[in-house]
């Protein structure tokens, strides 16, 4: 048995009631069960339909996310979540070189090294290396003034969490925003790189090992060891070529806002809905939303 979900913004809702109740019939889905009052619905079916991205691609159109999942094992024990972009709306590397004079250099390469284009260890070491000199005390100044959460994150996590779930912050960015983020939404743990620092100012180099696709990867095969859960247990979630592993070995790889070829990758992709989303792919419905 599978469960078709559909989605909208929640801040623009119009989620029509019809076009959830002509899939339901096309589908042959059993009632319609609405989550969220013109935001999100679902319905079961038994069996993945044969048009399943071609329904998809229309209801793209209408600014409709469209995801199926298995019902018996919807509801995860584990949250693994990329930071940029994904946790939060920016790119923190990108904010921190606009304050060094290398905003669009930066930026360059790291839509190149998103999309999978370049590798991921020497494009995060040669944007570090464009910051060398850089005072620290604008790693706080980017944190105060630049960076923005992504809507949902707190529900999610403290909805997760009162169900029982874990949850884990693995960032190919630095642990000076992982930790203070991981505060604020409340995640249990966090991994990211180091940024070198000397007489107050970035060395322009990156501690070592460095944490890329494969650490994503390694720090879900650690933290469900030592949990005692096992890959379906993880709902993993992020938007970068980096993400990749991680979001291929949970039992759930959700594509947020993700670069088109990361997207194209992932059987779970939500272009128009914020962090809500996750909630609401498990079966959570809006009022079982703690914040």
């Amino acid at each position: 048995m599978f469960t078709v979900v559909l989605l909208t913004s929640p801040e623009k809702g119009g989620l029509e009631p019809s076009l959830v109740e002509s899939l339901r019939n096309a589908w042959g889905g059993g009632d319609a069960i609405w989550l969220a009052p013109d935001e999100a619905a679902e319905f079961t079916v038994a069996e993945i339909p044969a048009n399943r991205w071609e329904v998809w691609e229309s209801c793209q159109a209408m600014q409709v996310d469209l995801v199926i999942v298995p019902t018996a094992t919807r509801r995860k024990k584990m949250l693994l979540a990329d930071m940029d972009s994904t946790m939060i709306q920016q790119e923190c590397i990108d904010e921190l070189a606009d304050e060094a004079g290398v905003g669009e250099r930066v930026k360059d390469i790291t839509a190149r090294a998103m999309n999978g284009e370049l590798d991921f260890d020497g494009a995060l070491r040669e944007r570090v290396g464009l910051m060398k000199g850089l005072d620290a005390s604008v790693i706080d100044k980017v944190l105060d003034e630049r960076i923005s959460f992504m809507p949902g994150g707190k529900a999610l996590l403290a909805t997760m969490k009162a169900n029982g779930g874990h949850a884990a912050l693995v960032s190919g960015g630095f642990t000076a925003f992982t930790a203070k983020v991981a505060a604020a939404l409340g995640f249990d743990e966090n991994r990211a790189n180091t940024l070198l620092i000397e007489d107050g100012v970035l060395t322009g180099e990156v501690g070592m090992p460095i944490l890329g696709k494969q650490a994503k990867v390694d720090a879900l095969e650690e933290i469900t060891a030592r949990l005692g859960l096992t890959d379906a247990d993880v709902l993993a979630v992020g938007d970068g070529a980096n993400d990749l592993g991680m979001l291929g070995r949970a039992g759930m790889g959700v594509a947020l806002h993700a670069k088109p070829s990361v997207a194209a990758q992932c059987d779970v992709r939500v272009n128009f809905a914020d962090l809500t989303a996750l909630l609401y792919v498990q079966g959570y419905a809006k009022d079982e939303f703690l914040s």
